[in-house]
């Protein structure tokens, strides 16, 4: 058995521990949370710490925090020469403290606390300096996931920014579909179907064969009535940028 101890009570890690569970190659060894109580109900209390010198030893540690806290963290473990990693899609494997052997064990996916996920399929992106850790991390993923990769720093950041426009904004877009529906008295649910059918449509064509729509076939028509219906300024722009976006073919502005 491989012990993991995470760092961490946020979304990630607290889907993590639920996926670790079910592992049958892993065992969670700690969790480190400042607050106990938050993960009270995911794991034995005794093995929820709250003070990095109980840190007992282990074949892995990941660090799940916010990104601007993940020096100072890894500066904190109070030993050397171990392996720590830690989830972000966009920091360096370098933002760790040089005093232990560093990774990269980043799943590409959106958490929400009460949103369960089936962990079989989320993408695990590893990252690690020497071959024998990167095995590690490697049997480590594949213990919870069908779907892991060596991603480098350098390539993660391209992947967040990516993820960014294919989930962040995106779901922005669902939130003023959503206004513009209750403000007309519309049921937002209306739209779900469209939306499903849109997400579906890329598992067997390319995005830019999937495009559809007004800006696509130019309906100068229909675009200008949209934008002549468009009070909220906000809106508008967001409309126009995305309808010379799509015009242009992703070529600048």
């Amino acid at each position: 058995m491989i012990k993991i101890t995470l760092i961490g009570s946020g979304n990630v890690a607290q889907h993590l521990i639920k996926a670790f569970a079910k592992s049958e190659l892993v065992e969670i060894a700690q969790v480190f949370s400042r607050k106990k109580e938050t993960l009270a109900s995911l794991i034995e209390f005794d093995k929820i710490v709250d003070d990095f010198q109980d840190l007992k030893e282990a074949h892995l540690y990941i660090i799940a925090v916010t990104d601007n806290a993940i020096s100072e963290v890894s500066a904190q473990l109070p030993f050397n020469n171990q392996l720590v990693v830690h989830t972000s899609g966009t920091a360096s494997i370098d933002t760790l403290d040089a005093k232990n052997r560093k990774g990269v064990f980043y799943p590409l996916q959106t958490f929400s606390k009460n949103k369960e996920v089936d962990f079989s399929v989320i993408p695990i992106c590893l990252e690690a300096e020497n071959t024998f850790d990167f095995r590690v991390l490697d049997t480590v993923a594949k213990s919870i996931s069908k779907a892991v990769f060596p991603i480098n720093s350098e390539q993660r950041k391209a992947l967040h920014v990516a993820a960014v426009f294919v989930n962040n904004f995106t779901n922005h877009l669902y939130q003023i579909g959503q206004e513009i529906c209750e403000e007309n008295k519309v049921p937002f649910e209306i739209l779900k179907p469209l939306i499903q059918e849109t997400a579906d449509k890329i598992n067997t064509l390319n995005p830019t064969e999937a495009q559809t729509g007004p800006a696509k076939r130019n309906d100068s028509t229909t675009i200008e009535a949209h934008l002549e219906y468009l009070t909220n300024e906000n809106q508008k722009n967001i409309y126009k940028i995305l309808t010379q976006s799509i015009q242009n073919n992703g070529k600048e502005l």
